[in-house]
């Protein structure tokens, strides 16, 4: 294998808990813990970005994503550690009266262009045409596409198996349960679970793109990790599951009856998921591992989002 390099962010290795909600056990990997301002699953992809970008004498970074992007508020703020100017093309309106993600999106500096929905449909060309203007001038612009999903980004969760077998005996248990934007994350699990020979089921909820189209980028990536750094395995399709169904209401959008889910959550375990990727991904969760008391076979990565939780808090506190 070869192994890239990384700069270290994240605080790891990230804590396994035994938590019991409504009288059911359930295990979650907490990647929420990562790091306070780096908090979620993004750091562990932008490690080996970040890496890659001042090696190569960058001067500002350009990613995407929506107007509450973790990805987004994660990226600019770690280049920001690392002395690494960036500008974010975010899909939705500004405002004055800015709020979590997008609030902290400016106090890291980050230069913002704003996108409608059709325009952002393009932002990877938006991304590119002004990167060559930029290069032209003597700028060189890295450009991290959307959730840093990248053969190198998904390295972070190669490892992340690396670090999880190291925490508990991972033959004890049969899957990993996540919510899924880009496919990054679960592409990164299902290489590092297939380079370690271990049987464990990937399980995500499609919070952003059709079902079909996620599972394209998802074994993209994952053949394209294990062929750019030789990790000497073969992928398995059938450990792949996508739950569909449970992001109807859109991207950034979620219905009154998981709010009243993660509220209930929040109450009985100290613990706020967000409205976008793991709010959802926990009411699948919930349906399908925690009321039939399985939730300690399948275990639940909380892969961060806290702050995007404060701009639905109006929501949230109806639901109280």
């Amino acid at each position: 294998m070869k192994t890239p390099n990384k700069i270290i962010l994240a605080n790891l290795p990230t804590p396994v808990e035994q938590l019991l909600f409504r009288k059911r056990k359930f295990l979650i990997k907490r990647d929420d813990y990562l790091g306070t301002d780096f908090s979620g699953n993004k750091i562990r992809k932008l490690e080996y970005l970040l890496y890659n970008a001042k090696q190569k004498g960058t001067d500002i970074i350009f990613t995407c994503g929506g107007v509450q992007s973790n990805h987004c508020r994660a990226t600019a703020s770690a280049a920001a550690r690392v002395g690494i100017k960036t500008k974010l093309f975010l899909w939705g309106e500004d405002s004055a009266n800015a709020d979590g993600n997008l609030f902290l999106d400016k106090m890291y500096g980050a230069e913002i262009s704003f996108l409608n929905k059709k325009n952002y449909q393009n932002v990877n060309e938006i991304m590119g045409e002004e990167g060559e203007r930029l290069n032209k001038k003597g700028k060189k612009v890295y450009i991290i596409p959307e959730g840093g999903s990248t053969t190198l980004g998904i390295m972070g969760y190669v490892s992340f198996i690396e670090e999880l077998k190291k925490q508990i005996d991972l033959q004890n248990i049969n899957g990993i349960f996540s919510a899924a934007g880009t496919g990054g994350t679960a592409a990164g699990m299902l290489a590092g679970a297939a380079r370690n020979k271990i049987n464990l089921k990937i399980f995500v909820v499609n919070v952003l793109y059709p079902k079909a189209k996620l599972k394209e980028k998802i074994m993209l990536l994952t053949e394209g990790v294990i062929a750019e750094y030789n990790l000497k395995c073969k992928l398995d399709e059938s450990r792949l599951e996508i739950i569909d169904g449970y992001s109807k209401e859109g991207y950034k959008n979620i219905s009154k009856n998981k709010v009243k889910l993660i509220s209930d959550l929040a109450k009985e375990t100290g613990m706020l998921l967000d409205h976008v990727y793991t709010g959802k991904a926990f009411n699948a969760y919930y349906d399908y591992f925690i009321r039939n008391g399985k939730g300690n076979k399948i275990m639940f990565l909380h892969t961060g989002g806290l702050f995007g939780a404060f701009s639905k808090r109006k929501k949230y506190l109806q639901s109280l």
